[in-house]
């Protein structure tokens, strides 16, 4: 049974305790999509950790969530932040209004299986022109990156860059990759 919620949100205090650095994923997004003000979605934003980051740095941001008891953690940090309940695969149209979605935290395999294409076509479309999609997750057989691309290409997303780590390591292969696709206009 995967953790939910504040059991979710503790394990990443005890990191920070440890002294580990939990704002990769905000620095890569601040460097790609420039200073703020500009709009982020936050998408599988679970317990708000990178949502709330960024929204310190001065960006306006949405976090989106699929999980109530995520959610509900998220909003009682910091309840000023713009929250939606919703499935990234159902959701209703949001507007192409977004600088940048990041999808942190492997999302992309947290998806229900099969719901990938629904979910990489709702994201791209809540980009607005020029706008950056970037997703870092586990690679295997779920969602393997060749299809990944695919997806992203058939939504007119166009590869940006790609990174083994959210600190920018070189990607050469391996199970872990961070892609940034830009959207180039409308499929």
């Amino acid at each position: 049974m995967p953790v939910r919620g504040e059991e979710y949100d503790a394990r990443f205090a005890r990191f920070a305790a440890e002294g580990q650095y939990l704002h990769g994923e905000a620095d890569l997004v601040s460097a790609f999509v420039g200073p703020p003000p500009r709009r982020i979605l936050d998408a599988g934003c679970g317990t708000g950790r990178v949502a709330i980051e960024l929204a310190g740095r001065g960006y306006d941001v949405l976090g989106v969530e699929v999980d109530p008891a995520m959610l509900g953690t998220a909003r009682a940090k910091e309840p000023a932040l713009g929250w939606l309940l919703a499935d990234l695969a159902t959701m209703a149209p949001v507007a192409p209004e977004f600088d940048l979605v990041v999808a942190a935290g492997n999302v992309m395999i947290f998806l229900q299986l099969g719901s990938e294409a629904a979910v990489i076509a709702n994201l791209a479309a809540a980009l607005v022109e020029g706008g950056l999609l970037v997703a870092g997750f586990q690679l295997g057989r779920q969602l393997p990156l060749a299809r990944y691309d695919a997806l992203c290409e058939a939504n007119a997303l166009v590869l940006v860059d790609r990174f083994a780590t959210w600190e920018r390591d070189p990607f050469a292969g391996g199970d872990y990759a961070v892609s940034v696709h830009r959207r180039a206009g409308t499929p």
